[in-house]
Formats: structure tokens, C-alpha cells, sequence
């Protein structure tokens, strides 16, 4: 059986509290008997039980109270009834407090120990559940967006404020910023947290197979559709349905879209019927939704639906100095992880990872840094150990400027350059402006004119 479960039983017939303790202790569990109802809640509030039986006829406090009261304190503990005045109508009623079973005495040994062993088994799931949700919280909570930037405050804040609204929330933002991180932690820092976070990537279904993923469909409906099916939209009710890439929308499903958002109704695929849920909806599009809306290829309305709170996140190259954050953070976790024995970054390393561009923001910084982990043998991972584009300083240029635009305006592309030369050179140079100034090539008085004409603060 394992841990041994812990039984509460309530009974002020102190016979009966005899009798029963006996039977289960026998069965090998651990058994806390208690006559007087009021002590036995009280009890409850201090100890962890698996599952509470209670007599029904009782002075002062009934079953039925008890029965209330742990439903409200404690609803994931399974309560059983036990009374001597049986009837349908009574079995009905504590059935319909959330009863888990109803026992008429006198009862037979084996249907008394059948009931407990399915309540234990029901209460060791609840457990279970709530483990994992407390895991989930704690691997997709707000404190798992890293960073201390004034960007990534910003993003914090908006979390925050959005997350117990039911308001629909667009994340805008480059691949690979953390979109997805984000919607989680809005969803766990909600009201809806304790019920299913659903995630849907608009981009990697054709859209035949994302309306049947999004919608569900009935049997028969379409070829293969050999058993009913339902979509996300069921999944999520009660909970947050996050659509990534929610910009590859075809026409016809943007406006099926916006009447589930309008209506919170919609019908599956080759139905009839209206299925009415309760969702948070949160999206997420690396494109500029309302450029596409300009152009004619996203719809005006259901944009203005989706962008009721709007959270931008920048992309890694505008909060460098997160970057040394971020890179203890994964080392921690993929150590955690895989079983890996603690190793850092050395300080040049983390200059030039600090320096380079990230053109696919965290998940690249979080797939180098798992990839030194796993193949530099040493404690210490230096300069020469990082991949050959981050080390190279030609490849990183190069890399820079294949992100340009064909068409742009030379003079000021050529002063952001400039200025982000600058702040990476600083980064590196650990603020100091003398030592800022010789990698740059330069005098420290010009390098001052160009902090002032940029707007750069460096000491």
C-alpha cells in the first residue's frame, strides 16, 4: 500500500469508533478516532487526512455539517457517511453536498473497506494533482520571467496587473523572446490557475487540421473522423487558451475566431449543436498584427478584440544586461535537469555573450548555454569554448547586418550601429569608459561626445 493513509473517523457511538478503528488499523491504515465532531474538525485543521467517515446522527455538529465544513475547509478529502436511518431521500441529499459514498449501518466489513480503498485511491490523485500544480507553478510562475532591465519590469508589472482580469491579452514580440512564458505565467497568476492552460501554435497546422484541433468535430464529419473529437476551446473551459502565432490565421478561421470571443460559443466541426465555454483567451504573433491589418490580411475587428491588453516584449540585444541573469539561471536548471555538475561562465565568456546579437533571442542564449554544459568537460566555460559565431566577431557583424533591411535610410542606420556598438563596448568594459574607449579604438574624450549625442549612460 505504500505510505500507510491517514483515516479520520467521527462517530459519538464510541462502540462503533471501536469497532471501526480496529477493522482499519487491521487493513494496515492509520486511523484517528474521535467522538465528538467539533475536536474532530478542529483536529482537521491542524493534521493531514486522506479521508474523513462520519456518522451522520449526531448531537450538536450532524454528518451533514461535517460534511459542509470539509467540503468548504478541505474539498479534495473524500467524506464518507455513515447513518443507522438509511433512505433514499437522505442518500440523495448528502450526495448532493459532494458526499463520496453513503454507508447504511449495520454494513457488511468488505463494502465499508471497498468504499475507503476507492476514497484513498481518489484522495492520493487530488494529491497528486495538486503536487503537479504547485510544480507547474513553480517551473511557469512570474518569477520564472528572469531579468532586471527596466523592459522586463515593465513586462513584470503588466503581468500582474493583466493576470487576475479576464481580459483577452496580446503578446507581441520577436521568435524566441518568451511569448509562451509569458501566457503561462499570466494563466498561474489568474484565478483560472487551478484549471487546464491550453496551447495552440497557429503556424504549425495546415488549416484544415488547426479549425478540427481548435473547433473538435464530430463523428463522420469529415474522412477519419471515426469517434468524436473535442477541440482545445472544450479543453480550456474554465481555463486560458493560448493561440501562438495567432497572425497565420486563416480568413475563415479569424472569423470564427472572433465569435467565439464575441459570443464564448461555437460549434464543432460537422455539428450542430452550440457548445457554450468559459475561456481566457491570450494570444501571441511575431508579426506586426496591425501592419497586417493595413494590408487587408488580418481583420480590423478581431485585432481589436485580441489587443485588449497588449504586453510587448523587447527581444534579448535590447536588455543585454540581463544576459549574465539569464545565463546563471539555465546553467542552474539544465544542471538541475540533467544531472550535471555545477559549472560557470567565465567573465570574458559572458562578455561576449553579453556582446553578441541573439538574432533568436532567450531559446538561442538558452540552447548555447545548454550546449557548452553538456560537451566543455572542465568546471569553467571560457571564451574558446562557446560557438565559433558568438566568438567571431566578423560572423557577428555579418549576421548583424544580414537582419537589415534592403531598403533603409544609410545615415541612420549607420548612427544605431554606432550607438549599439557603443553599449555593447561598455557591457564589456564593465561600464568603465577608459577601457570602453580603447576596444573601441578611440579617445575617451570622443567616446563622451558620442554617450552625450546618443543618450547613453555610461560611468
Amino acid at each position: 500500500m505504500g505510505e500507510k493513509a491517514h483515516i479520520l473517523v467521527i462517530d459519538d457511538e464510541k462502540n462503533y469508533l471501536l469497532v471501526l478503528q480496529t477493522l482499519l488499523e487491521d487493513e494496515g491504515y492509520t486511523v484517528t478516532a474521535i467522538s465528538d465532531p467539533e475536536t474532530a474538525l478542529a483536529f482537521l485543521e491542524e493534521s493531514e487526512v486522506d479521508v474523513v467517515v462520519t456518522d451522520m446522527k449526531m448531537p450538536k455538529v450532524s454528518g451533514r455539517e461535517v460534511l459542509q465544513r470539509v467540503k468548504k475547509e478541505w474539498p479534495y478529502i473524500p467524506v464518507l457517511i455513515m447513518t443507522a436511518f438509511g433512505s433514499i431521500e437522505s442518500a440523495v441529499d448528502v450526495m448532493k453536498y459532494g458526499a463520496f459514498d453513503y454507508i447504511t449501518k449495520p454494513f457488511s466489513n468488505d463494502e465499508l473497506l471497498l468504499s475507503i480503498h476507492n476514497a484513498v485511491e481518489l484522495s492520493r490523485a487530488h494529491r497528486q494533482y495538486r503536487l503537479l500544480q504547485e510544480a507547474m507553478e513553480n517551473r511557469y510562475g512570474i518569477h520564472q520571467i528572469v531579468g532586471r532591465s527596466k523592459a522586463i519590469r515593465d513586462v513584470l508589472v503588466m503581468v500582474e496587473r493583466a493576470a487576475p482580469s479576464r481580459s483577452t491579452v496580446l503578446i507581441s514580440g520577436e521568435s524566441g523572446t518568451g511569448k509562451e512564458l509569458v501566457a503561462r505565467a499570466i494563466h498561474y497568476a489568474s484565478p483560472r490557475k487551478d484549471k487546464p492552460f491550453i496551447s495552440v501554435n497557429c503556424m504549425a497546422l495546415n488549416p484544415g487540421v488547426l479549425e478540427s484541433e481548435l473547433f473538435g468535430h464530430e463523428k463522420g464529419s469529415f474522412t477519419g473522423a471515426v469517434a468524436l473529437r473535442r477541440g482545445r476551446f472544450e479543453q480550456a473551459d474554465g481555463g486560458t487558451l493560448f493561440l501562438d502565432e495567432v497572425g497565420e490565421l486563416t480568413p475563415d478561421l479569424q472569423v470564427k475566431l472572433l465569435r467565439v470571443l464575441q459570443e464564448r460559443k461555437f460549434e464543432r466541426v460537422g455539428g450542430g449543436e452550440e457548445i457554450e465555454v468559459d475561456i481566457r483567451v491570450v494570444a501571441a504573433s511575431n508579426k506586426d498584427l496591425a501592419a497586417l491589418v493595413e494590408r487587408g490580411a488580418f481583420r480590423e475587428d478581431l485585432f481589436y478584440r485580441l489587443n485588449v491588453v497588449q504586453i510587448p516584449l523587447p527581444p534579448l540585444r535590447e536588455r543585454r544586461e540581463d544576459i549574465p541573469l539569464l545565463v546563471a539561471h539555465f546553467v542552474e536548471k539544465v544542471c538541475a535537469d540533467d544531472n550535471l555538475p555545477p559549472k560557470t561562465f567565465s567573465t570574458e565568456a559572458l562578455n561576449y555573450l553579453t556582446g553578441y546579437e541573439w538574432p533568436g533571442n532567450i531559446r538561442q542564449l538558452e540552447n548555447v548555454v545548454e550546449s557548452c554544459l553538456v560537451l566543455v568537460p572542465g568546471a569553467t566555460i571560457g571564451v574558446d569554448d562557446l560557438p565559433a559565431e558568438i566568438r567571431d566577431e566578423e560572423a557577428q557583424f555579418k549576421s548583424a547586418v544580414d537582419l537589415l533591411p534592403v531598403q533603409l535610410d544609410l545615415a541612420d542606420t549607420l548612427e544605431k550601429i554606432e550607438a549599439a556598438l557603443i553599449r555593447r563596448a561598455l557591457v564589456r568594459a564593465d561600464l568603465v569608459q577608459v577601457k570602453a574607449a580603447e576596444y573601441l579604438g578611440i579617445s575617451k574624450s570622443l567616446l563622451q561626445y558620442k554617450l552625450k549625442k546618443y543618450g547613453i549612460t555610461g560611468h
